[in-house]
């Protein structure tokens, strides 16, 4: 899918659109290479047409996963993206990545005149709430286990893509656990 595509299924435009309101740009970004780096002001939203990302924070003594984006969903540092003060995250290319992205400025000079920016804006960002709601809530409520099997299940094509010990971090396991978790699932 690319991003007029997603953007059309997003605001669900008629048929007959064809003219984003904003500028979009392509990207291609190789494994391991930063995206948005800790202390980085975000200027550009990522639309992620293949390839996974990983999004980190820093802890007290370690570095954890937030979460991952896979092919087909946005991404960038949103809280640094819309008070423009430095993240606190980290954006990283866990396999190659092709992705498309539009600046900040454009968007922002879009919503002055475009219905379907701002619409496309808001969904966007009631996306993003909800994910990050639902991510705080299985953190509080739901086992490893669990989590591992949610994932697997809505993501089963792209788990044998990331290592095992970025899975175990974004669960707050170690391997060993999640190799145990693993096989319990596989049984």
């Amino acid at each position: 899918m690319n991003f007029t595509d997603f953007f059309q299924s997003v605001i669900k435009v008629p048929a007959d659109f064809t003219k984003l309101p904003f500028p979009v740009s392509t990207l291609h970004i190789q494994k391991g290479a930063v995206v948005t780096d800790y202390g980085q002001v975000e200027e550009n939203v990522y639309f992620i047409q293949s390839g996974i990302l990983e999004m980190n924070i820093k802890s007290y003594m370690t570095e954890k996963i937030i979460d991952f984006f896979f092919e087909n969903e946005m991404v960038c540092g949103f809280t640094s993206f819309l008070t423009q003060q430095p993240t606190d995250v980290q954006i990283k290319a866990l396999t190659e990545v092709h992705m498309e992205f539009i600046r900040r400025a454009d968007l922002i000079e879009a919503y002055k005149d475009s219905l379907e920016a701002n619409q496309f804006g808001r969904v966007l960002t009631e996306q993003g709430y909800i994910r990050k709601s639902n991510r705080e809530k299985d953190l509080l409520t739901k086992t490893a286990e669990e989590k591992y099997a949610e994932m697997f299940a809505t993501h089963s094509k792209y788990i044998s893509q990331i290592p095992v010990n970025k899975i175990a971090k974004y669960l707050g396991i170690h391997p060993e656990s999640l190799s145990r978790i693993r096989k319990k699932l596989n049984s």
